[in-house]
């Protein structure tokens, strides 16, 4: 068995005044692949690409992060009905059950309750983490070791890439459960990062409907930039290589803004291979990655984008890599890291459909299907696990 150090971090969190991680069990069996696939206790390869990816990951995670000391993030924690005793840092609630709270937590005492915003720390790494697939074997990073909300992956790269939109409401839409004229509700995970003013009411656009401001779809639309710089550079000149579609663009973070492109570039070239086929091959390249939530979603959401340009150009699909720079776990996350590493994987083939005749920007999420995924059984065998998130 290998054992995450929960002594180390926890030795950390009290120098740093917090209350140490309590997590149910650290114990997990070191993943064994082979390279293509992992291998199970008979030798067998079991799972998917992914899920061997997404094993080595956690595993360095867990054995080498390290934690940060001040992050920007909060979570935000609401205890109704509770008693709060500042000198002794406790909330202890109606049953009597005693909390005990971080000495830098803000708490705010509140007619119903009490709310505490304590310190949203990750441990990370910063280097040696690299995936590439190999999409003429459809190979994916779609993983068994819980369910992967790839529809709603494959709607918000539609949202970014072809509508180019920071519109939330039209994000929802694309989802199908858009109620905003009725309720003035977003459904989709971006809300949080919506534009509000200082009294917390979202910011509108001239449609009325909340955005996320100068950033994601509003970068790609102010230049057009994947247009410009992918599909009509490819298109011109197949054997440039200057095909970049970087959405790290200073001059918009000026402006309001909701969270800063955490996958922010993708580099495109075309490989004439020795097959007498050419193929279209993309690397994207991670600031950040919050590995347990959005890992596996930021992977094969990209590689629906490269299908859909390689459509476009006339070309087959290749390798697609992902190189994320920092990759990390938060330490509320932690004992479900260790829980996906203890899972079996299942093993499946699953094929990107896009069999439709329209113009790039004309594809919508109905357009695209993935063949072959068995989330019923995944989510029998491997079910969902929750992640709160700092805000």
């Amino acid at each position: 068995m290998n054992y995450f150090d929960i002594e180390r971090l926890n030795n950390k969190k009290i120098k740093l005044g917090e209350v140490p991680i309590i997590i149910p069990s650290n114990g997990y069996s070191k993943p064994i692949n082979n390279g293509e696939s992992l291998i199970d206790d008979g030798g067998n390869e079991v799972g998917t690409k992914g899920d061997m990816y997404s094993k080595i990951i956690i595993d360095k995670i867990l054995r080498d992060g390290c934690l940060d000391n001040d992050p920007r993030p909060v979570y935000v924690d609401f205890y109704e009905g509770a008693k709060y005793f500042e000198k002794e840092n406790l909330i202890i609630l109606p049953n009597e059950e005693v909390i005990k709270i971080d000495k830098n937590a803000k708490v705010t005492e509140k007619e119903n309750g009490i709310e505490v915003k304590s310190k949203a720390h990750t441990i990370s790494v910063n280097q040696g983490i690299e995936c590439t697939y190999d999409l003429t074997k459809n190979e994916t990073p779609l993983s068994s070791l819980r369910p992967t909300a790839y529809k709603t992956s494959i709607a918000e790269i539609i949202w970014i890439y072809v509508l180019e939109s920071n519109d939330l409401v039209e994000f929802d839409e694309l989802l199908g459960i858009s109620t905003w004229d009725q309720d003035h509700k977003i459904n989709n995970w971006w809300k949080a990062w919506a534009l509000k003013d200082k009294n917390g009411n979202y910011i509108l656009n001239e449609k009325g409907h909340p955005t996320i401001g100068a950033t994601y779809g509003e970068t790609i639309r102010r230049r057009h930039m994947l247009k410009k710089e992918v599909i009509e550079q490819i298109r011109n000149n197949p054997d440039g290589r200057r095909n970049i579609c970087s959405l790290w663009q200073v001059d918009d973070f000026n402006e309001m803004h909701g969270l800063k492109p955490c996958a922010f570039q993708t580099i495109w070239n075309v490989r004439r291979g020795w097959d007498g086929v050419d193929y279209l091959d993309m690397t994207l390249i991670q600031r950040s990655s919050d590995f347990a939530t959005a890992g596996v979603i930021n992977q094969f959401q990209y590689i629906i984008l490269q299908k859909m340009v390689a459509k476009e150009l006339g070309y087959v699909p290749g390798y697609f890599t992902w190189k994320p720079i920092n990759v990390q776990l938060y330490d509320r996350h932690i004992a479900n890291a260790i829980e996906m590493m203890n899972r079996e994987p299942i093993t499946f083939e699953s094929t990107i459909i896009t069999d439709y005749d329209k113009d790039f920007y004309d594809i919508r999420p109905e357009d695209i299907s993935v063949k072959g995924y068995p989330r019923e059984l995944v989510k029998k065998k491997n079910p969902q696990l929750s992640f709160e998130l700092g805000e």
